[in-house]
């Protein structure tokens, strides 16, 4: 038996699309298993377009080291 993955929180009524910036550390952690990795869609419930951002703002906060690549 395969584990269903976790729901992570992503309210469409907040806008999070207009709210992912790479300088909100904090606000990018929700979207970031504990491993570190960027959740997918399946988890966030984001659109593809909003994911592509995501993915996008969580690598240029890891390359100035406001979100760590690794967490152990």
């Amino acid at each position: 038996m395969s584990k269903k993955p976790q729901s992570i929180a992503y309210s469409a009524s907040t806008n999070a699309y207009e709210e992912l910036d790479y300088k909100n550390g904090e606000f990018l952690k929700t979207f970031m298993t504990p491993q570190g990795k960027i959740a997918s869609s399946r988890q966030t419930g984001m659109n593809a377009r909003s994911q592509r951002k995501l993915a996008q703002e969580v690598k240029r906060a890891r390359i100035l080291a406001i979100v760590p690549f690794v967490t152990r």
